[in-house]
């Protein structure tokens, strides 16, 4: 048995007035999925439990069927190692936003989802005016970066605020917190502190940001945590090996972690402009000499957090037409292949952030008995006999394991 995953991240919604009360994915024409859901089964998964953050590292994490209370360490370090950062012992990792604040208010997560090469050049820019032998900021994709602190005398034990889930916030409001009476973690509060107070200074001066007009006005330190060790993927799921694709460092940072196989296809660039028929085609090839394929899509969640529902649309039905239509029809006479279809956690439109309520799930293969279910949806899947899932109940039900 081998098998597809198709991951859109942030595709599940609330109803809305503006689409006669469906949500984002019952209005949208997407067949190829519907088609998974017809003749296969669905249900619900809880992607995001109570007592952790809600975010995509989680939620994926919890996809992948790993055990979170033993085993998860925190964003900052899952992107680092997708970097390649070498992260030491005493080594801190936090994922690392340029973010846009205007009136003392968090507008933009994103910085206006400031293009790679400004990004690059603002990064070296912080690194060369707040970096030391104690802290060092490394650029990533677009907004995406990474902050690393070097030593002893600091700690993850901090509550940081997740910048896509406090638009629209006071930036006084969202101060970072101890969450232990340790010096290392008040040690920690300071230095984040600081770093976001100096950033917005020296960033407002400089060129690039006057020339262009450029919305990065801070970095916005976030999600704390020490190197990752995850069990790897073919200890989990008896041998099958497994390879993951996307366009975002937390993705591949988990895939590195569970020793799966890191696909990067040109042109994938985490946003509406993927490249989603080269995606497609690297699943297609790479399931020839792999178990599990991985295949996730970041646009639909980047069109939530915006609250964009013209993109979100969008967005979702290039994802149907463009990643799964063209994967079934390419393995349609490949009888021992299961597909899963989910999003990884809710992005509401309205909200513009992550929430916890579980997630549409549907799944066709040679060993799933297909249930009454025709179309895919978040309330089709209620109905579907998968029932509530959680923890590694889907992979092993996708895997027949």
């Amino acid at each position: 048995m081998r098998s597809i995953l198709f991951l859109a991240d942030g595709m599940a919604d609330e109803p809305l007035d503006e689409l006669g009360g469906k949500t984002p994915l019952e209005y949208a024409h997407t067949p190829n999925m519907d088609f998974i859901a017809k003749n296969g089964a669905s249900g619900l998964f809880l992607s995001l439990p109570e007592g952790f953050p809600t975010s995509s590292d989680v939620a994926n994490m919890s996809v992948l069927g790993y055990d979170l209370i033993h085993y998860y360490p925190g964003r900052g370090p899952i992107e680092a190692v997708s970097q390649g950062i070498d992260l030491k012992k005493n080594d801190i990792a936090l994922r690392c936003n340029l973010v846009s604040i205007r009136d003392e208010i968090l507008t933009d997560y994103s910085a206006g989802h400031i293009e790679n090469k400004d990004s690059e050049e603002l990064m070296k820019f912080i690194q060369k005016e707040l970096g030391s032998e104690k802290a060092t900021f490394y650029s990533g994709v677009s907004y995406r970066n990474i902050l690393v602190l070097h030593g002893d005398e600091f700690s993850p034990n901090v509550e940081c605020s997740k910048p896509d889930s406090c638009q629209g916030s006071k930036v006084s409001e969202l101060a970072y917190r101890a969450l232990d009476h340790t010096p290392e973690a008040a040690n920690t509060v300071r230095i984040l502190t600081e770093f976001v107070q100096k950033s917005r200074k020296i960033l407002s001066e400089h060129p690039l940001v006057k020339q262009k007009g450029l919305s990065a006005d801070s970095v916005w330190p976030h999600s704390p945590g020490r190197k990752p060790s995850l069990p790897k993927f073919t200890d989990m799921y008896k041998g099958k090996r497994g390879a993951i694709i996307s366009a975002v460092d937390v993705i591949f940072g988990l895939g590195i972690c569970a020793g799966m196989d890191i696909i990067k296809v040109p042109g994938a660039t985490g946003f509406i402009d993927t490249n989603y028929a080269g995606k497609a085609d690297a699943a297609i090839h790479a399931l020839k000499d792999h178990d599990f394929i991985y295949l996730h899509v970041e646009a639909i969640d980047e069109c939530s957090h915006m609250g964009r529902l013209d993109l979100k649309l969008k967005a979702i039905e290039d994802f149907d037409s463009k990643i799964v239509g063209p994967v079934l029809e390419a393995l349609k006479y490949m009888e021992d292949i299961s597909y899963a279809i989910l999003p990884d956690h809710p992005v509401p439109v309205k909200l513009q952030k992550h929430t916890r309520t579980p997630v549409p799930v549907a799944i066709m293969g040679p060993h799933i008995k297909p249930d009454s279910v025709q179309v895919y949806s978040e309330n089709a899947a209620q109905q579907g006999s998968l029932g509530f899932m959680k923890e590694s109940e889907l992979m092993k039900t996708l895997m027949n394991i």
